[in-house]
């Protein structure tokens, strides 16, 4: 079960065949481990992008909203630049990784983001902390631990179902 995705590892067109395919039988082996490392590696781009969008909003003293929109523009930019790196060493091309990039880590970005933005929004005071302080730091990791959270069960469900980062485990060992 588990194995499946390991007969469509060569870089050929199977991005029509083989999330039908996984459709049936991916639902056995969508556990919680598979989930939580699919969250744990988008949150790590998405972390990148988040702390250096962060990072250079509050550094050049720039306000909330130019801030958060780098931050969150940078964290999807990275959470596909990771998993578009791992399916272009596959063997894949440019255009179809871009693709799988894009079917495997929008959903579970978009409420990754929503979920840390939303934490950081209603914490009082946590969007006028400055690099220097705590509640900058201690605001941002409670807010990423946030999302891990609520982004797993989604991963877990999305892989389950063939799709989100089900299509990317057809591209690794």
């Amino acid at each position: 079960m588990q194995h499946e995705g390991h007969t469509d590892r060569p870089a050929h067109t199977d991005t029509h065949e083989g999330p039908h395919h996984a459709h049936h039988q991916a639902p056995a082996a969508a556990t919680w481990s598979m989930a939580a490392l699919a969250t744990l590696h988008c949150l790590t781009g998405c972390a990148i992008g988040e702390v250096l969008g962060m990072v250079v909003g509050t550094a050049f003293g720039w306000g909330n909203l130019p801030t958060t929109v780098l931050a969150i523009a940078l964290a999807f930019f990275f959470g596909y630049a990771l998993t578009l790196r791992g399916v272009l060493r596959a063997g894949v091309g440019f255009r179809t990784a871009v693709r799988v990039a894009l079917a495997a880590d929008t959903l579970s970005i978009a409420v990754m983001e929503l979920i840390d933005n939303g934490v950081i929004v209603l914490w009082p005071d946590a969007m006028d902390a400055q690099l220097g302080d705590l509640l900058f730091w201690g605001s941002l990791l409670i807010s990423l631990v946030a999302a891990f959270v609520v982004t797993t069960p989604v991963n877990k469900w999305t892989i389950g179902r063939g799709k989100g980062h089900a299509v990317v485990h057809r591209y690794h060992h």
